[in-house]
């Protein structure tokens, strides 16, 4: 099946991958446009799970304050190298995900952060996840990924281990 460069255009768009990987992941789901974005963001995440053991050690503190100057959010964000730190993918990731903690306000980073405590009154451990993992929470601007695909995405993309470290969210009387 031939494949137009206006699908692999539209793929890319959508998923921020390679041009070569568009083309392969519509070529294996036979043009299907969903079917291959949710391959590429599979191989993305699997990547990234390649890439965790790298040491990531440059990085930055991404400020974000929501309007009203109610809200603020510090968050830090690492990577492998200063040139990456500096990547306008990787600036737009980190200002995202503080946007994220600033509307959401997740406890946690992830699964593995929760106390077994925290878990012992809630009648669903994944719904409670989804509400106060920062990873496992659905994206705000576009609620058909997790924090967690994002994350696998920018690490596919750019070929690097990204670490979210930590945050802190601040809320005036809070």
């Amino acid at each position: 099946m031939k494949i137009s460069i206006d699908l692999i255009k539209e793929l890319r768009d959508i998923s921020s991958s390679s041009v070569a990987h568009c083309k392969k992941a519509l070529e294996d789901t036979k043009g299907d446009i969903k079917k291959a974005a949710v391959l590429l963001r599979k191989q993305g995440l699997e990547i990234a799970a390649k890439k965790q053991s790298r040491t990531a050690k440059e990085g930055r503190i991404e400020a974000y304050v929501h309007q009203g100057n109610k809200i603020g959010v510090l968050l830090e964000v690492n990577c492998e190298s200063d040139f990456v730190a500096a990547n306008n993918d990787f600036t737009q990731f980190t200002k995202d995900v503080a946007m994220q903690i600033a509307a959401v306000n997740p406890l946690y980073l992830k699964k593995e952060d929760v106390p077994h405590e925290a878990l012992e009154s809630e009648k669903s451990e994944e719904d409670f996840y989804k509400n106060h993992c920062l990873l496992e929470q659905p994206f705000v601007k576009d609620p058909s990924i997790t924090i967690n695909d994002y994350l696998g995405s920018i690490v596919a993309k750019i070929g690097e281990n990204i670490v979210i470290r930590r945050f802190i969210r601040y809320k005036i009387g809070e």
